[in-house]
């Protein structure tokens, strides 16, 4: 297979496993000029399976949108499967929150998010994975955090903190519903931790959702869910998270507490695909409302990954068990 065809091949395959496409689903695929080979992609792969099928492409004079365009609204009528594929900017995070709860307001669409794919993503790695057993993956770990009330998590570079998840359950991207919308390429279980009781510091050696590679780690310490303190050998770094950790007063409380499981995922510097690399877990801080108990409803989300974490779980019943140890799942 050439390139356009590898891409056509993952689409559908991602679509048919983790969506359940269903060829009398009506699709709009949304994309930009950055990735319009990608978003033809998804295209062309739900018209072969039958379906009835719609591209819209961001207007790009207007970016970084800030509102929904009324015609993008409009073409949600009808459609039952969104995919977003275009690229992701992080001046652009408010946005997308605005349309992700449009569409989840219908209570009729599966929504496959993926805001900065790369024709790369769709040919190797992380698009063509063995879906059946990453979903079998997901389930147990899910099911080992059931009543759980705390979890202290560690890694080598320094990260330490303790977060409060009682009857905050979990989800996966691995199966995308009309409840759950997840990302493409999918791979992680993540929850809602309690908003106010997160303390400690989380040091990240990884990457920045919409910013990428930290060229220096990034120390982020909390105190009851909030973020008090950053600290950075690279000052530019410290200044950019600060200004977008605070365009408003949710912006800086806990969001997210997401766990990598996908084997093909490659650790590339882009956070939709290094969040669901294996030996990886990241913390949000921000908007949370869709998530199970979620209630940080901030305008944005941003996300920052560390590497080869150990989980250490307390559940309800006062007993624990160290789930995650350096990366390795022991379920």
């Amino acid at each position: 297979m050439n390139k356009s065809e590898k891409m056509v091949h993952a689409a559908k395959n991602a679509m048919i496993h983790v969506m359940h496409l269903s060829n009398d689903d009506k699709v709009l695929v949304v994309t930009d000029e950055h990735t319009n080979s990608i978003g033809n992609a998804f295209y062309k792969a739900a018209q072969e399976y039958g379906c009835e099928t719609e591209i819209y492409n961001l207007p790009e004079a207007n970016r970084p949108l800030k509102e929904i365009p009324t015609v993008m609204v409009d073409k949600l009528s009808g459609k039952s499967v969104v995919i977003n594929a275009f690229k992701g900017m992080s001046k652009e995070t408010p946005f997308r929150i605005k349309w992700i709860k449009k569409i989840a307001s219908t209570r009729r669409i599966r929504l496959g998010h993926c805001p900065g794919i790369t024709e790369k993503m769709m040919t190797t790695g992380p698009m063509n994975v063995d879906y059946k057993k990453m979903l079998d993956t997901a389930q147990k770990l899910m099911k080992s955090f059931e009543n759980a009330a705390k979890v202290h998590i560690t890694a080598p570079a320094g990260t330490d903190i303790k977060l409060d998840i009682e009857n905050r359950a979990f989800s996966t991207d691995v199966r995308i519903t009309t409840e759950h919308f997840g990302n493409l390429p999918c791979g992680e279980i993540w929850c809602a931790p309690v908003e106010t009781a997160g303390s400690g510091v989380i040091v990240c050696d990884g990457s920045i959702g919409d910013v990428g590679n930290v060229s220096k780690p990034l120390k982020i310490t909390l105190e009851n869910g909030k973020i008090t303190d950053l600290e950075s050998e690279d000052r530019e770094l410290v200044e950019e998270i600060d200004q977008l950790t605070t365009v408003d007063k949710e912006a800086s409380v806990v969001g997210e507490l997401g766990i990598g499981l996908n084997t093909g995922a490659k650790l590339t510097g882009n956070l939709l695909e290094d969040e669901k690399a294996n030996e990886t877990a990241h913390i949000a801080f921000g908007n949370n409302e869709e998530m199970s108990g979620g209630q940080n409803r901030s305008q944005t989300h941003r996300d920052f990954l560390f590497y080869k974490p150990t989980f250490k779980v307390f559940y309800k019943d006062g007993s624990n068990k160290i789930l995650i140890k350096d990366g390795k799942f022991k379920i």
